[in-house]
């Protein structure tokens, strides 16, 4: 059943089947292959059982929010901040590209919002500052995976909906190994830039400059507050946290900044739907092709198989790791979450990993596939703001993709890195 699967999902994908639509045609095959009508009824059961989940709100509500904030054009005073930080080093803008990354993390938990709304604004500039195309579009692709690792993260959520772990916890465990890859990708970013000699801003930090835009920045920065300091401090849940970020985001722009109208909310509803409706469309078709996969006992074969391999930690993680950057490379990130946590977690579980620091090598492991060519969404989209092919961006993706395996094989190895905010914080 397992090589019907795979072989049904990467054969659809190939011929340019969308995502939703090849998991759930892959069921389909899968019950006609192995002669199970009595199955048919678990279409609709399924359907909607992967997706009636309380928690599963946080998604539309963080989705909406980062709309709005977009909306507003805060983006622009983030990125002032972050030019007074870090502008005056080895490529300036480079660097910029990266720490606004960091700060627009608090914003929206969706990586492909990070590429468009920073990309939009800071491909252009580096270009017009003397970067090459292709080398401002492949930082701002490897930079935009930062979003999802530093919380509050989309795909955390779903993470811990489908295997009912604390999504608090998940979030605390984000914000390190985020740092890190921002901190991996500015270093990255020094030694490209020295070597092509891009700009160098001659001005040097200067306290009052941060002081001046730090209070620009104010109320952009007062978003992740709002949504960690409540969630990590127990006052409210993920999902009513995305909920006040709406309110708190309606409020900056309708309110406070007048730059949005609500005629702008219906696009900005609209927007969300379609985004939403994408990722509820996947979830629900995997939660049907999950069923299939536990029905043929495929968790349990794949287990045995990595076991007959090896049966150290750190061979049985390593292992994983490689399946799922494999994975990453070829498969939205919702489904290819969906399909291999329940996989890979019990196996990682019984080496002695603990659920929330395996829940962040999966998020970080399938993060990096999002800007891994040939199916990288975020390369798309720098592409499409870039006007370039996927294949001039490729090139230059090839020391940040190996930048975040490094960070990788750090936070699988090195536990405390993602662990020890939760312990502080009481999660584990």
């Amino acid at each position: 059943m397992a090589t019907v699967i795979v072989t049904s999902i990467f054969f659809l994908m190939f011929i340019g089947v969308p995502v939703a639509y090849a998991l759930g045609l892959t069921s389909v095959i899968t019950i006609i292959y192995q002669d199970m009508p009595q199955f048919i009824g678990i279409f609709p059961q399924r359907f909607f059982s992967g997706i009636d989940t309380f928690t599963l709100m946080a998604i539309p509500f963080f989705i909406l929010a980062g709309q709005i904030m977009e909306a507003t054009k805060i983006t622009d005073q983030l990125i002032k901040l972050a030019n007074v930080l870090v502008g005056h080093l080895r490529g300036g803008l480079a660097q910029v590209n990266v720490v606004v990354s960091i700060l627009f993390a608090g914003l929206t938990g969706a990586g492909l919002a990070d590429a468009a709304a920073i990309g939009s604004v800071l491909i252009p500039a580096m270009e017009k500052d003397g970067y090459d195309t292709d080398f401002s579009a492949a930082v701002t692709a490897a930079s935009s995976i930062i979003g999802p690792t530093i919380p509050p993260s989309i795909i955390m959520v779903l993470y811990g909906s489908i295997m009912g772990v604390s999504i608090a916890g998940l979030f605390a465990a984000g914000i390190i190994p985020g740092l890190l890859l921002g901190i991996m990708y500015m270093i990255i970013n020094y030694f490209i830039s020295r070597k092509r000699d891009y700009p160098v801003r001659e001005s040097q930090l200067g306290v009052k400059n941060i002081v001046i835009e730090t209070k620009n920045s104010f109320l952009a920065l007062l978003m992740p507050i709002i949504i960690l300091g409540g969630i990590l401090a127990g006052i409210v849940t993920p999902t009513e946290a995305g909920a006040l970020a709406v309110l708190y985001g309606i409020i900056v722009g309708i309110v406070i900044l007048r730059n949005v109208s609500f005629k702008d909310l219906w696009g900005i509803m609209y927007r969300t739907s379609k985004t939403t409706g994408m990722v509820f469309l996947i979830i629900a078709t995997a939660s049907i092709l999950s069923f299939f996969l536990s029905h043929g006992r495929v968790p349990a074969a794949v287990g045995s198989a990595i076991m007959t391999v090896t049966e150290s930690r750190v061979g049985v993680l390593t292992l994983i790791n490689l399946f799922m950057l494999f994975l990453g490379m070829f498969m939205d990130i919702n489904a290819a979450l969906i399909i291999s946590a329940p996989i890979f977690a019990p196996i990682a579980y019984n080496v002695g990993v603990h659920p929330l620091h395996f829940g962040l090598i999966m998020v970080t492991a399938l993060n990096i596939g999002m800007k891994t060519p040939p199916l990288g969404t975020a390369l798309y989209v720098c592409c499409g703001i870039a006007n370039i092919k996927i294949e001039e961006i490729s090139k230059e993706m090839i020391p940040y993709i190996f930048g975040g395996i490094i960070v990788l094989f750090m936070v699988t190895f090195i536990p405390e890195l993602a662990m020890f905010l939760p312990r502080i914080l009481g999660f584990a």
